[in-house]
């Protein structure tokens, strides 16, 4: 007591002190608590979302396929290359002149085969006379009959040697006929290989040009021996369409339709070689050209469809998260099937309409509030919405 008599002014100062010091921690705790959220309920889970649509879904089969030429030809003379008549890289018709051969030597082998022909058949008219006269006198009983016998013998073996003779004048008129070499089928040449008075011969592999077929024209391509069997009954039904595209699959060249099945399945490969065949009058397929080619299987009408990143593999099989109308999501059972450019077929399970996730799903669990993520993506997914 006398300790606080005595100091008097001590007192009241430390009272004020500790007074503006509560004062200045209350408003500081009353701005932060303006300022913090109230919580009013839970917080939606951001996720991507996609509406469930029915379309035809066309089932496609992707290979690299190579462009080939229906038909391609080396085009050989034999004998001296007396003109050429086409520019390389040029589009001949069928039966169109390319080059001339020296025509003298085969010109001399038909005269010679002529001249044989001529000779063989004159001594076939004398032993018809001679048989008969052989033949009258052997009636009238004045010459043997083993005469007529004898002539008959020879007039067979005279006739077979004017066919024979006949015969080495149409190859001798045909080897003078090569020696105007004349395209066989409508088609490009290649680079010329010989040079006007060059003496070539018809065994040697280097020939005059080479003629490709371009109008139509055919792609090769291998897909799995696991997709034949579908291929097959599909095709039996009427040829499939193919489109080709460009190596990395952006852009349409040509479309034609399916016109070969292989035989056989490679069984080193397990694939089975087809080709399908396009009309390229605008040349846009060059034979030796690798493409990406797409064989339109099947195509499966009003399904559902969902993007194929909504669909998930459980314990039990696929299952897709729905969002009902509270925006809540819970886990549905679906039969997943076939998968086309990102869009999964659905065979029971999803009505149009409905609303799936599509990513976000390792965030939410059954029953959580969910709120959709406006992307690039989403804005892709909407597509597949009717």
């Amino acid at each position: 007591m006398n300790a606080l008599k005595s100091h008097p002014r001590v007192t009241f100062w430390g009272l004020a002190v500790l007074g503006l010091a509560v004062a200045f921690a209350g408003a500081y705790w009353l701005r932060q608590a303006q300022a913090a959220p109230v919580k009013t309920g839970e917080d939606a889970v951001p996720v991507q979302m996609a509406r469930v649509s029915r379309q035809d879904l066309p089932v496609w089969i992707s290979a690299i396929g190579n462009v080939q030429p229906l038909n391609s030809v080396n085009v050989r003379v034999d004998g001296e290359l007396q003109q050429v008549l086409f520019d390389e890289g040029q589009t001949v018709t069928a039966g169109s002149l390319l080059a001339v051969v020296d025509p003298r030597l085969y010109q001399a082998q038909v005269a010679q085969a002529q001249a044989l022909v001529a000779k063989d058949q004159a001594q076939l008219a004398n032993l018809k006379v001679s048989l008969d006269r052989a033949s009258k006198l052997a009636a009238a009983q004045a010459g043997p009959t083993q005469d007529v016998d004898t002539y008959r013998a020879q007039l067979a073996a005279q006739h077979a040697t004017v066919q024979a003779d006949q015969a080495t004048l149409d190859t001798a008129r045909l080897q003078l006929d090569f020696t105007r070499v004349k395209a066989p089928f409508t088609g490009r040449t290649g680079q010329r290989q010989l040079d006007v008075g060059a003496i070539a011969h018809g065994a040697e592999a280097t020939g005059l040009v080479t003629i490709t077929q371009m109008n139509p024209i055919s792609v090769a391509f291998a897909v799995s021996q696991d997709a034949l069997a579908n291929i097959l009954e599909e095709n039996a039904k009427g040829a499939l369409q193919v489109v080709a595209m460009s190596r990395d699959g952006q852009q349409e060249i040509a479309r034609g339709h399916l016109s070969f099945i292989d035989s056989q399945v490679a069984p080193a490969s397990g694939q089975v070689q087809l080709k399908a065949q396009f009309d390229n009058s605008a040349a846009k397929l060059w034979p030796g050209e690798l493409v990406s080619a797409r064989l339109l299987v099947q195509t499966h009408h009003d399904v559902a469809v969902v993007p194929s990143d909504a669909v998930q593999l459980g314990r039990d099989g696929h299952f897709v998260y729905v969002v009902d109308a509270a925006q809540r999501v819970q886990p549905r059972r679906v039969d997943a099937a076939t998968v086309v450019d990102g869009k999964q077929w659905i065979r029971q399970g999803l009505a149009a309409g409905e609303t799936v996730v599509v990513q976000g799903q390792s965030r939410i669990a059954p029953g959580l509030k969910v709120t959709p993520v406006n992307t690039d993506s989403t804005a892709e997914l909407a597509q597949v919405a009717p």
